[in-house]
Order: C-alpha cells, then sequence, then structure tokens
C-alpha cells in the first residue's frame, strides 16, 4: 500500500506540474525547476498526510488528494506576477482625499 502511495503521488505531483509548465510557462521558472518542485511537494504532501491520519486510517484517497494538494501550494508559490500593460493609479500609496 505504501509503494502505491508513494508512486501514485510522484505521477499525480509530475502530471500538475507538466499541466502547470504548460499553461503558466510565462509565470514560472524554469521547467525543470517546476516538475521537481511538483514531484517533491506531492512526496512531501503524501508523508504529512499519511502521519497525520495516523496508523488506523491508511486511504490511499485521502494520501493522494493531500498529495496534490501540498503540490499545488509548492506550485502557487513559484509564480511570478503577470507581466503586461498596467493601469497606474492616480494617488499616490497610503494618501488621503484632499478637501478641496
Amino acid at each position: 500500500m505504501l509503494l502505491l502511495e508513494v508512486l501514485g503521488s510522484a505521477f499525480l505531483g509530475l502530471a500538475l506540474s507538466a499541466t502547470a509548465s504548460r499553461v503558466l510557462t510565462r509565470r514560472l521558472p524554469s521547467t525543470k525547476v517546476v516538475l521537481v518542485s511538483g514531484v517533491l511537494g506531492a512526496l512531501f504532501g503524501a508523508y504529512l498526510t499519511h502521519f497525520a491520519l495516523g496508523p488506523g486510517h491508511n486511504t490511499l484517497t485521502a494520501t493522494l488528494i493531500g498529495a496534490v494538494l501540498v503540490s499545488a501550494v509548492v506550485l502557487s508559490l513559484l509564480l511570478r506576477p503577470a507581466t503586461g500593460p498596467r493601469r497606474r493609479s492616480h494617488r499616490t500609496p497610503f494618501s488621503l482625499p484632499s478637501r478641496g
């Protein structure tokens, strides 16, 4: 059962990171970094979920869901701000409206 959790979470992390790398190419760093981060995040998520559930609740589905969620969080930390035309604000930051 443990081998299925490890292989399944690594495969799901790889699939999620490959999809994110294709969809968000401009906002992510190099593809190698994204793939490694996705797989390692999924493996850590599987370990964390397996540890949190305890010895009596070894469910494959819950472990894989935890792996995908942690992998998605790790991949979201790699995102850079979108580049493109931005509207410039007319007010300076932290300014108070004038009365007059």
